[in-house]
């Protein structure tokens, strides 16, 4: 089959910051990757500006498309609806990765091509569908889970942890909380310890980044994903409080490095975490400053990070790629 992966962001298959891109980005590559030893003929759109050829994956600009220069069996578009008014022909399939309020579809103009096109429509997670209004009326709803990125796979099992905590989400609700927590507290009882902030801009805080320093908190931005993956794998945990998650990429990369989250388990994460095997479940900040003390005074627990490790494997694209067959011929 010919089948259209329609990602609208600004990266080609031949990027020299691919090892930086985004989570949808990422899991539209490798799952196109994935299908093309299927036998299917597959292509990526993304705002780039020629058509590329890369492992089987034909990357071409979003505009080519646009302009009816294509015909596809099948259109699996990120979040995006509005490409399906272009093909009245393709099978339609919405990979949904964000809540989709109606008040948002309607801003961005999604709502009239969900009425008017037949969509089948792929949730990342049970809670991400739950909270998906049925007024869409979607043709078909399926959840098939985010997977791991490859780069995640079969990592070497480390038991010499350090002292770090990391925060790698990039919205930022609740780090001044945990921010004011670290320095009152946190520091105050134990001054080996470092959080590690990932994916959050330094300018928010230019006013602020050397008290931090002297709290042992530390601003790394965006960095590749082989430098989150090396500090994963040596670190104590990660602090994922759970705002706003349809599903948490994050957590499951921490996951696949022995690192178990510290969260409130809001949205999907309270499905993700098992308590007390690959994350900690906590109804406030006093618990959150309270369980990274403890966790930095005892002994590394090996059971908790194997069972991360394990937790982190039902997650491999392998394993999940059958659905996504399904799902094509269907």
């Amino acid at each position: 089959m010919k089948i259209l992966f329609y990602c609208p962001f600004f990266f080609d298959l031949k990027s020299k910051f691919l090892n930086q891109l985004g989570g949808i980005e990422t899991l539209n590559i490798e799952v196109a990757k994935k299908l093309t030893s299927y036998n299917h003929e597959i292509y990526l759109a993304t705002y780039c500006q020629k058509t590329i050829k890369k492992n089987r994956v034909i990357n071409i600009p979003i505009k080519q498309v646009l302009n009816n220069s294509y015909n596809f069996d099948i259109i699996i578009s990120s979040n995006d609806s509005k490409i399906f008014n272009y093909f009245t022909k393709s099978k339609k399939i919405l990979w949904l990765h964000n809540s989709l309020a109606i008040e948002k579809a309607i801003r961005k103009g999604f709502l009239l091509s969900i009425i008017f096109n037949k969509i089948n429509t792929i949730f990342v997670s049970n809670y991400l569908e739950k909270i998906t209004s049925q007024f869409y009326l979607f043709n078909q709803r399926h959840v098939i889970p985010n997977f791991l990125p490859s780069i995640y796979e079969k990592i070497k099992r480390n038991y010499k942890r350090q002292k770090i905590f990391v925060w790698s989400v990039q919205r930022d609700k609740g780090l001044k909380e945990t921010l004011d927590l670290w320095s009152k507290k946190i520091f105050l009882n134990n001054k080996d310890i470092k959080l590690y902030i990932f994916g959050i801009k330094k300018k928010k805080f230019n006013s602020r980044l050397r008290y931090y320093q002297k709290k042992n908190i530390y601003f790394f931005e965006r960095v590749s994903k082989q430098k989150l993956k090396s500090i994963y794998n040596k670190s104590i945990a990660m602090i994922c409080l759970g705002y706003d998650e349809t599903f948490c990429l994050n957590a499951l990369e921490a996951n696949s490095c022995g690192l178990p989250i510290l969260t409130f388990g809001k949205t999907s994460l309270k499905n993700f975490t098992i308590n007390n095997k690959n994350g900690f479940l906590l109804n406030s900040f006093d618990e959150l400053s309270n369980k990274i003390l403890d966790l930095s005074k005892s002994k590394i627990d090996k059971n908790i990070i194997n069972y991360c490790y394990n937790y982190s494997e039902k997650f491999y694209l392998d394993k999940i790629i059958s659905k996504w067959l399904k799902l094509i011929k269907y």
